[in-house]
């Protein structure tokens, strides 16, 4: 730093501005801090942000400190009207990375002709939290989607139908929070549409949707996250294209599947077939014991598809099979509505 008189005005107001803007920087990443280790439990995340408030606090230097009271702050105390619409955790991550960014650049600019080094620090950071806010966001967006998985034990897959969107908005209302659009047939551009359709109607009722197997898709609509089959996109491939916002769902039913599975990082695990099924014909089912074997030391959600319907839901339940995929039994009723509650409820039945 090179040498500044403080009895200089000019000197004092600068290191006032530094002062107020150092405090503003780090205040505001201390609440990136805590949102990164209680909101979403992401040690990375913690561990830069400390390390950023640990360098700023190293240069927040006695000279500075001291000018703070030089001038009173005539605008201590001001508020704006946008700080109270900020209702979800997703805004006030944004507006302090916002602060924090805007500081850094005070810093930067007022720091550059006495403390070089402060300002090339500020420039340095303020970069980096442009990827911090982006990263926290993701991996917000992603916890989010998990907390509704392990809430929900009914996920829903589609059918090729006339009425679709109508099953989907009636199933919706009665309370199912899992969708994955699933198709064999039609061109790119009708099912682009109508995936763009389900999104909207899924984002109205908070729920989540999750694409069958084509990653494209499932970005170009936004949706919450994709399933893959064991012939499908590999795992890690997916989430290099998709990000980290997305949760990535894998169809299994050996110890070798559900173990890569794990490795790589997925959010759920679809098992089965549990009992004969139509939409998988060539598919052997592998039967209740086997998938109480298999998923018996599993720590991320998973839902027992094949072959379920209400029938048999709670001899499923009394196996200790708690979350289930349906497809043909919500697809093909003919009160889609009325039986998505009634299943709800046996799901939710204690016994």
């Amino acid at each position: 730093m090179q040498k500044s008189n403080l009895t200089d005005a000019d000197d004092l107001r600068i290191f006032q501005i530094i002062d107020a803007n150092l405090d503003r920087a780090r205040e505001g990443l201390r609440v990136l801090e805590d949102w990164a280790r209680f909101g979403i439990g992401e040690n990375n995340c913690v561990t830069r942000i400390k390390n950023f408030r640990q360098i700023l606090g190293k240069n927040h230097l006695e000279v500075y400190k001291q000018s703070r009271n030089y001038i009173e702050d005539q605008c201590k105390g001001l508020t704006h009207q946008e700080q109270t619409k900020r209702k979800k955790p997703e805004q006030i991550i944004s507006s302090n990375a916002g602060r924090v960014q805007e500081a850094l650049r005070v810093i930067e600019e007022f720091s550059r002709l006495q403390n070089n080094e402060l300002s090339k620090i500020a420039s340095e950071i303020r970069y980096e939290i442009y990827t911090l806010e982006v990263d926290l966001l993701s991996l917000s967006k992603r916890k989010r989607s998990q907390k509704i998985l392990r809430e929900n034990d009914l996920y829903v897959i589609t059918e090729q139908k006339e009425n679709l969107l109508k099953i989907i908005e009636e199933i919706l209302i009665a309370g199912v929070r899992i969708i994955q659009y699933r198709f064999k047939t039609g061109t790119d551009k009708d099912n682009l549409q109508e995936a763009m359709q389900i999104k909207n109607l899924c984002k109205r009722y908070n729920s989540l949707l999750i694409i069958n197997d084509r990653v494209d898709l499932a970005l170009a609509v936004e949706a919450d996250g994709i399933h893959l089959g064991q012939d499908d996109f590999d795992l890690k491939t997916a989430r290099k294209l998709l990000g980290y916002s997305k949760i990535i769902g894998i169809s299994a039913n050996n110890e070798i599947d559900i173990s890569n599975a794990l490795k790589e990082g997925c959010d759920y695990i679809g098992v089965g077939p549990v009992f004969e099924t139509t939409t998988k014909k060539n598919k052997k089912p592998i039967g209740i014991e086997k998938i109480k074997t298999l998923t018996k030391e599993l720590n991320i959600p998973w839902f027992a598809i094949g072959g379920i319907k209400s029938s048999n839901i709670l001899y499923l339940k009394r196996n200790g099979l708690k979350k289930i995929a349906l497809v043909s039994q919500l697809m093909n009723s003919e009160d889609p509505k009325e039986d998505a509650i009634m299943i709800l409820k046996d799901l939710s039945h204690e016994n």
